[in-house]
């Protein structure tokens, strides 16, 4: 099986595999779209080949800045092949492109609520599974994406909060001091692999390299001046999304997320938004918690397959 990197004339075989939706979300138009932008490259989608014939597709999203992939968006073969081999090829050969200091790349499938009892998702989703832990990601994290619309009306603005936006270093701080006890898994992978210091510049790095306004951010202080946490508005390639917020250490049990996702949510309708995305670990309750209290309702699950941390 040989495997190589797209050129423009595999353009109509991959508008035809990806025709088959399967549990991908990629659409032939939103392909175009992200190819135009630069979060879909050709060098950074590849095909297997048998006997001169493409039999699979892998398809990567990148930041537009970036020189290399973050995730896998899409697997596809033809009918009639392997479809755990060929994939499980497709993603080992990409994987040793990646330098051992870049950011660990990461596997994302969107799913229904409910999938488990969905027989033909399970089908759908199980060579992927198979495929990507026989290439090495075989840690399994399960994320529930919340939205808000308009229609589920706007949460209470804070009144016992202060926001006010900082430079750089003041948010590093408040990041490091932030994912101490972190719930989120990527943060904890993070933080094993950089440290504290580490991690909170490499989210900084992403976090401005995406389509949200740096102006957005924000500090948060309590009455007395003290350092609360911080809200950090942002978007990305489909429209405005939560971003991230956190609650120094010392202060939480005081239900201070709700204040800070209260200012995410109303900065964001501010700049226009008519949907805010966001997304948490299917075992962070209080975050879970914090988005239905505010109004933000659960409408899918996101399964990040990544490498194990350490």
């Amino acid at each position: 099986m040989k495997i190589r990197t797209t050129v423009e004339s595999d353009l109509d075989t991959i508008h035809t595999l990806i025709a088959e939706q399967s549990l991908n979300t990629v659409t032939r138009q939103r392909f175009d779209e992200y190819l135009a932008t630069g979060a879909y490259r050709y060098d950074w989608s590849w095909v297997a080949e048998q006997d001169g014939r493409i039999v699979g597709l892998s398809i990567w999203w990148g930041m537009e800045q970036f020189d290399r992939p973050l995730s896998i968006d899409g697997l596809y073969c033809v009918p009639g092949a392997d479809r755990v081999a060929v994939w499980t090829e497709l993603i080992r050969h990409t994987l040793t492109a990646f330098p051992a200091d870049a950011e660990p790349p990461e596997y994302h499938i969107f799913l229904p609520n409910g999938w488990r009892d969905r027989p033909d998702v399970v089908a759908e989703l199980e060579p992927r599974l198979k495929a990507a832990a026989a290439a090495g990601l075989s840690e399994r994290t399960e994320r529930l994406r919340y939205e808000w619309l308009p229609e589920y009306g706007l949460p209470v603005r804070s009144s016992r909060l202060r926001f006010e936006p900082a430079d750089d270093e003041a948010f590093v701080d408040a990041f490091t001091r932030v994912i101490e006890g972190s719930l989120d898994a990527a943060t904890a992978r993070d933080v094993a692999r950089l440290g504290a210091d580490g991690a909170a510049r490499q989210e900084l790095e992403i976090y401005q390299s995406m389509p949200g306004d740096r102006s957005w951010w924000r500090l948060a202080y309590d009455a007395a001046g003290e350092l609360v946490g911080f809200a950090l508005p942002s978007a990305n390639n489909g429209g405005p999304v939560v971003g991230y917020l956190g609650v120094l250490a010392e202060h939480r049990g005081n239900g201070y997320s709700d204040d800070l996702l209260a200012e995410i949510t109303h900065l964001l309708v501010e700049t226009g938004a008519e949907r805010i995305r966001a997304d948490t670990d299917l075992t962070n309750k209080p975050m879970a918690a914090c988005f239905e209290r505010l109004g933000y309702r659960n409408h899918e699950v996101r399964l990040v397959l990544s490498y194990p941390a350490g």
